[in-house]
Parts: structure tokens; C-alpha cells; sequence
């Protein structure tokens, strides 16, 4: 069992953090503040290959391992939480769904340039009444000679109202619950019907629109159906069973940035007559800080590991994405605690990794659920 990095990973975190370091915390305030997509820092991480990290070199991603992908999230979240969603919506999500479940020529159209990075992609599941109830979902899609006219709305979409590729999920069998679900390659440019609602004020997750979007009579042809109809439920699965490794990537990357910052300012700044480091108070907390934290790096690599080596990995990428999505926030309240008054302002970005930790165990499955998860996983 080796716990060090390969000298390519250790190439990909390095070269991500210098990325992050000079072009991403810089402006991390004022994404937060402006709550706009930054297309000029997704330009620059496309052009760096970090838009398609574990997608194959042949469909013009980066080839690398989910080490590398779990890896290069985690710097770009330590950077700007916001920024960390929309990498993980886009690939984990989008591109992750074209690249298992699409066929050959799908892939060449479609997932190609959102490897590239010159597309954009998002998730279309979560509607108002069906969050972690999927087959409550609403959204139809009727067959009309070599077409789908679908109708309905999704709520809670990353990347939603700025996506190229939208992968949507409906029913085309209503009477047939979770086994009537397909899903689907939409194009929010080509094809009429596609509405964006309007995004959402949240309270972390800034720069990554989250959008409520509407289909009337929304017309797409057969070819881009993904895979067989019926199986969307189970592409949708599988998809979000991989992508909370990178949730779990987000969280372990924001609460490395809040213990940075805490151990900083705890050594800058002075009370009776000394740093604050140095009281057993403070040490403390540091010190539980970065024990939860390697903790969850720990759970996070372990399910890419299981990942890589093709065995089922269900139940730990539930662990790892329920336990760093936990001491994300955890860490990132004392970080705030350690800072005392100056931590409930903007002054210091404190405030911002509690914002942005909390979205972690919200979406891609609840803690609520991911239990559920689990147990079903150990009772099995």
C-alpha cells in the first residue's frame, strides 16, 4: 500500500497549485462578491487541460488517473469553491455521462469539446418536487417519428444557464417509474424550447450559476438519446456515484484553504503579549483540523482507488463524499472561531469556506441520504 504520490501526480498537483496560487485566489473575493461565471479563469484551465483530466487523449481530455482528477479538483476548490462546481458539474457530471453511456459517434461530437474545454456542460436531473426522489420527476419526453418533444422543468442545474451541452433526463414512460427514465443530449443553442428561468442567490457556491430551466416542446432527434430508453435512472446512478468522489475532492480542497488560512492569521495575530498559536486552545483546533482533513484525503483516494481498479466503490465513495463534506464544514467553523470577530466578516475569506462548504452536503446526495447508502451498502 503506497500513500505517495506517483511523480506525475505529484507534477498535476503541483502545477494545478501554482495555477490556483497566481491566477485564482487573486480574485476568489471578487468571484464571490460579483457572483458572475468566470469564463476568462475557464478559458485559461481549458487551455491547461483541466477541463477534461480523466477523459481519454482520442476524445481530447487530459488521460489521467481519478487520483490525478480527485487531486487537481481539490487545488482548484482550495482556490474558489464556486469554480471547484463547475469543473465537477462539467466533467463528473456532463461529460462524464457522453463518455460511459454515449456511443462512439456521440462521443466524438459531443464529449470531445467539452474535454477540450471549448463547451460547457451541465446536469439536468433535480427538479422541484424530485431532489433526492428521482422518479417523482415531472419532465416528459414523447417519441415523434425519429424525434423526442419533451417538456418540463429542472431545478438546481450548475452551469445551467452558460452550458453548450446539457444532459437532461425524462421520462418516456411514465406509467413505468424508475425503468421509465432516459436520458438525453440536449443543446441549449440548436434547439428551440430551451428555456433558463433565471439562476439562484445562494448563499456560497459564487460564480457557478445555478439555474431553474424550462422545455416546451423542446424537439430533439433519436441519435441524441444516451443509450437505450429506460436506462436513465441507472445512468444516473452510476454518474452521481462517481462524482461524489469529486464532491468529496471540493470539500477536502476547501478545508485545506480554511486550515491555511487559520494557521496564517493564528500566528499573525497577537493577545496577551504573544501569537495566538501559541495557546493549547488554539493548537487544538489546528490540530483537529488537520487530522479530519487527512481523513477525508484518505477516504477520497480510497475511492478513486477502488475506482481505477474497476471494483464496486459505492459505499466509499459515499464515505468519502459524506465525511469531507462534513469536516469541510467543520473545519471551516473554526477557522471562523480562530479568526474570532474579524472571522463573521468579509474582511478576511473565513466566512467565504463556511459558505462554501455547506452546498457539500446539500447536493450530489445528502448526508441524510448517503447514510442511507451506506447501510444499505453494509446490510447488503
Amino acid at each position: 500500500m503506497d500513500f505517495s504520490l506517483s511523480p506525475e501526480q505529484k507534477q498535476i498537483e503541483d502545477m494545478v497549485s501554482d495555477f490556483v496560487d497566481e491566477e485564482v485566489v487573486p480574485v476568489a473575493a471578487d468571484i464571490d462578491e460579483n457572483d458572475e461565471f468566470p469564463a476568462d479563469l475557464v478559458g485559461e484551465m481549458a487551455d491547461l487541460g483541466l477541463m477534461g483530466m480523466p477523459f481519454p487523449e482520442e476524445y481530447g481530455g487530459a488521460g489521467l488517473d481519478y487520483h490525478s482528477y480527485a487531486i487537481g479538483l481539490s487545488e482548484i476548490a482550495r482556490g474558489s469553491g464556486g469554480l471547484g462546481t463547475i469543473v465537477a458539474a462539467h466533467i463528473s457530471l456532463a461529460g462524464n455521462m457522453v463518455y460511459e453511456f454515449g456511443d462512439e459517434a456521440q462521443k466524438q461530437e459531443y464529449l470531445t469539446p467539452l474535454a477540450e474545454g471549448s463547451d460547457i456542460g451541465a446536469f439536468a436531473l433535480s427538479e422541484p418536487q424530485a431532489g433526492s426522489d428521482v422518479p417523482a420527476m415531472g419532465t416528459t419526453a414523447e417519441k415523434e417519428g425519429d424525434e423526442y418533444v419533451i417538456n418540463g422543468n429542472k431545478l438546481w442545474i450548475s452551469n445551467g444557464s452558460v452550458a453548450d451541452t446539457v444532459t437532461l433526463f425524462a421520462k418516456t414512460d411514465p406509467d413505468a417509474g424508475n425503468k421509465g427514465i432516459s436520458s438525453f443530449i440536449v443543446r441549449p443553442e440548436e434547439d428551440d424550447g430551451f428555456f433558463v428561468e433565471g439562476t439562484e442567490h445562494k448563499m456560497g457556491d459564487k460564480g457557478c450559476p445555478t439555474a431553474e430551466l424550462r422545455f416546451d416542446d423542446l424537439r430533439i432527434p433519436e441519435e441524441r438519446r444516451l443509450g437505450e430508453e429506460g436506462r436513465g435512472f441507472v445512468h444516473a446512478l452510476k454518474t452521481l456515484n462517481g462524482g461524489r468522489i469529486t464532491i468529496a475532492a471540493r470539500g477536502v480542497g476547501i478545508a485545506q484553504a480554511a486550515l491555511d488560512e487559520a494557521l496564517r492569521y493564528s500566528q499573525d495575530r497577537e493577545q496577551f503579549g504573544q501569537p495566538i498559536s501559541e495557546f493549547q486552545a488554539i493548537q487544538h483546533k489546528l490540530a483537529d483540523m488537520d487530522t479530519k482533513l487527512q481523513a477525508a484525503r484518505l477516504l477520497m483516494h480510497q475511492a478513486a482507488d477502488r475506482k481505477i481498479r474497476g471494483e464496486n466503490f459505492v459505499k466509499e465513495a459515499a464515505q468519502a463524499k459524506l465525511y469531507a463534506s462534513e469536516i469541510s464544514r467543520e473545519v471551516a467553523n473554526e477557522g471562523i472561531q480562530i479568526h474570532g470577530g474579524y472571522g463573521y466578516t468579509k474582511d478576511f475569506p473565513a466566512e467565504r469556506f463556511y459558505r462554501d462548504a455547506k452546498l457539500n452536503e446539500i447536493y450530489e446526495g445528502t448526508s441524510e441520504v448517503l447514510r442511507n447508502t451506506i447501510a444499505a451498502q453494509l446490510l447488503n
